[in-house]
């Protein structure tokens, strides 16, 4: 026995709408458990592209490796991005020996504010990058668990450390000295 729907546009039968209901269930399920890994240490930096502020792309493959590179993916609006952008703004004498990369979703206003306001002294920073994830790759290649998330890797494009809380962001200096 089937039962029609008929709000419906078409007429859909009540198990091949079970079926769409269960499938996209457990795709939903299963793309909530793929974000929620955490990184591995000494898994290789994913390849994926992003776009600096002026739209030109930059890979990840072109990391260089004379030197470790932190990744920071952060919101604009996130007050636990702002306060790390502003801890890493604070320390960036510490930040001078490795390549830095802030990356974000936003649209480049939204970066641009941040930048003035909160991490004010990394733009004239040669080794800083801010990019932006406009074709949204970030999240299925690296697994954040939140905002923000930064990502350690050594010059062999490794990573080293991972943490997606705040009160972490003091763990990474020392092993930007290592």
């Amino acid at each position: 026995m089937s039962v029609s729907i008929p709000l419906l546009p078409h007429t859909v039968t009540l198990p091949i709408l079970m079926k769409h209901l269960l499938l996209t269930l457990f795709l939903s399920l299963s793309g909530l458990f793929t974000f929620a890994q955490d990184p591995i240490p000494g898994s290789v930096v994913p390849h994926a592209i992003f776009y600096k502020l002026d739209g030109k792309s930059f890979s990840t493959s072109n990391l260089p490796n004379d030197k470790k590179s932190l990744l920071m993916f952060y919101d604009a609006t996130c007050e636990h991005c702002q306060r790390v952008g502003t801890v890493l703004s604070k320390r960036s004498k510490e930040l001078s020996g490795i390549n830095v990369y802030l990356i974000s979703l936003d649209e480049v206003e939204s970066i641009n504010y941040f930048m003035n306001n909160y991490a004010k002294g990394l733009p004239a920073m040669k080794n800083v990058t801010f990019l932006r994830d406009k074709d949204m790759v970030f999240i299925p290649l690296f697994h954040p668990k939140q905002y923000p998330s930064l990502y350690l890797y050594g010059k062999d494009k490794k990573l080293i450390y991972f943490s997606s809380a705040e009160k972490d962001v003091p763990k990474f200096f020392p092993l930007l000295k290592k």
